[in-house]
C-alpha cells in the first residue's frame, strides 16, 4: 500500500511541465526510443500510431521514437526499421504525430544512421575510419563528401519532422553507431579535422547539428543522445574524466543543442569517481543544457546484451525513490523509461499516482509485438 504521502512526492516530482524551445511537456516522464521491427519496407503503419498513442493517453509527457533512418542506404542495418524519407513513410509518421497529439502527447523523432552496425556487403558500411566496434575492419572510410551527404540527409530529416508536425528531433549519437563511431577513439583514427583530440572528433557531429539549426526554425528542439557504452562493450569510453567530456559537449552546445539525453544502463551509477552525479547529471553541469537520465528506471535488472534468440532477459519491479530524489535536487531534468513502457502502456499513469506496485514484470514476450 503506497501512502498518500509517498503519493503526493511522485506527483510533486515528477508531475511538473518542462520547456526545451518551443516544447512544453506536461510532465518529465519520457518514453525511451526503442527499436521494434515492426515497419515492413520502412512504413510506419496504424499499429505504429497506435502503440505511440496508448502511451500518449496514458500521460507519458514526451515520446522519443525508435530509431528512423536517414536518406542514405548504408545508414540501414536492420529490416523493418521505419524509414525518414520517401512519400509513403512520411505520410505513416504524419498518422503518428497526429494520433499522439490527439492522445495530449508530444512526440519527437530519433535520426538514425548505423553506422558499424551495418554488415552488409553492398553498399558497405561507411564510418570515420572503416573500422568495426572491435577495431577490425569493416566497409569503408567516408571521404569528405560522403560525409557532407550524410550531413545533407540528417538537416533534411529534421526538416520534415518539423514539417510534419513533430515537437523536436533528437540525433542518435550513442551506442556504438554512426556519430557516435565519429566521437569514439575506438573507431575514429582519422588524422584529418574529424580526428584526433576530443573537440576534432565532436565535428562531425557538430556539422549535422549545425545543419539542422539552419534547416529548421529556432525553437525547434534538438536533443542529442550520446552514451559511453557501445554495443556488446559495456566498457568503452568516449571520455574518462570530466574535461574530456566537456571538450565534446561545449561544440555541440554552442552548434545549436537544446537538450542531451544521457544514455546509461543503470541511472543510479555515478560516472566519474569522486561524486555521486550520473552521465546525465555530469552533462547537464558541463553543458549548461537540459539533460534526460535513462538506464533500467522502474527495473531490477539491467540492461543485458540480446541473448538465445535475440531476446533480452525479462525484468522485476523495483521502486523510483532514488530516482525521484535526484530528479528533486536537479541532477537531470527529465526521465526516460524504457523495458517497463512495453511492458506497462500505463507506466505513467500508475507512476504519477504512486501505484507502480501495480505495474506487470518486463517479459521478452512484449518484443513480438506492438502492445
Amino acid at each position: 500500500m503506497v501512502s498518500v504521502e509517498q503519493a503526493s512526492r511522485v506527483s510533486r516530482v515528477l508531475d511538473r511541465p518542462f520547456t526545451v524551445g518551443d516544447l512544453t511537456v506536461r510532465n518529465r516522464i519520457v518514453m525511451a526510443p526503442m527499436t521494434r521491427t515492426q515497419s515492413p519496407n520502412g512504413v510506419p503503419g496504424p499499429d505504429v500510431a497506435e502503440y505511440y498513442a496508448r502511451r500518449a493517453a496514458n500521460e507519458v509527457g514526451l515520446i522519443v521514437t525508435e530509431g528512423t533512418y536517414v536518406n542514405r542506404v548504408a545508414a540501414s542495418a536492420y529490416e523493418n526499421v521505419p524509414h525518414f524519407y520517401g512519400e509513403q513513410s512520411l505520410a505513416g509518421w504524419a498518422h503518428v504525430v497526429e494520433r499522439v497529439h490527439q492522445a495530449g502527447g508530444r512526440i519527437i523523432p530519433q535520426l538514425w544512421h548505423t553506422g558499424a552496425a551495418r554488415t552488409a556487403e553492398e553498399p558497405p558500411a561507411e564510418g570515420p575510419s572503416g573500422l568495426a566496434l572491435d577495431g577490425t575492419p569493416l566497409g569503408k572510410a567516408m571521404t569528405q563528401q560522403d560525409i557532407d551527404e550524410v550531413v545533407a540527409a540528417f538537416a533534411e530529416a529534421a526538416a520534415a519532422a518539423e514539417r510534419l508536425g513533430f515537437d523536436g528531433a533528437e540525433l542518435h549519437g550513442a551506442h556504438g553507431y554512426l556519430i557516435d563511431n565519429f566521437l569514439w577513439s575506438g573507431t575514429n583514427r582519422r588524422t584529418d579535422s574529424y580526428g584526433g583530440d576530443h573537440a576534432s572528433r565532436a565535428r562531425f557531429a557538430t556539422e549535422i547539428v549545425q545543419a539542422i539549426r539552419a534547416a529548421v526554425s529556432p525553437g525547434f528542439p534538438i536533443f542529442f543522445r550520446l552514451s559511453q557504452w557501445k554495443a556488446y562493450n559495456y566498457q568503452a569510453r568516449i571520455a574518462e574524466n570530466p574535461a574530456e567530456l566537456e571538450q565534446l559537449l561545449a561544440p555541440l552546445a554552442e552548434a545549436g543543442v537544446d537538450a542531451f539525453h544521457a544514455s546509461t544502463r543503470r541511472y543510479w551509477v555515478p560516472e566519474f569517481e569522486g561524486s555521486e552525479l550520473n552521465l546525465a547529471g555530469w552533462v547537464k553541469k558541463l553543458s549548461g543544457k537540459p539533460t534526460v537520465t535513462v538506464g533500467s528506471v522502474g527495473l531490477d535488472t539491467e540492461f543485458t546484451p540480446a541473448t538465445g534468440e535475440g531476446n533480452q532477459p525479462g525484468a522485476g519491479v523495483t521502486g523510483i525513490d532514488q530516482l525521484l530524489d535526484r530528479l528533486e535536487r536537479d541532477e537531470f531534468d527529465l526521465v526516460a523509461v524504457g523495458r517497463a513502457l512495453l511492458s506497462n502502456p500505463d507506466w505513467a499513469s500508475k507512476a504519477l499516482r504512486g501505484k507502480l506496485a501495480e505495474t506487470v514484470p518486463y517479459d521478452v514476450s512484449v518484443l513480438k509485438s506492438l502492445n
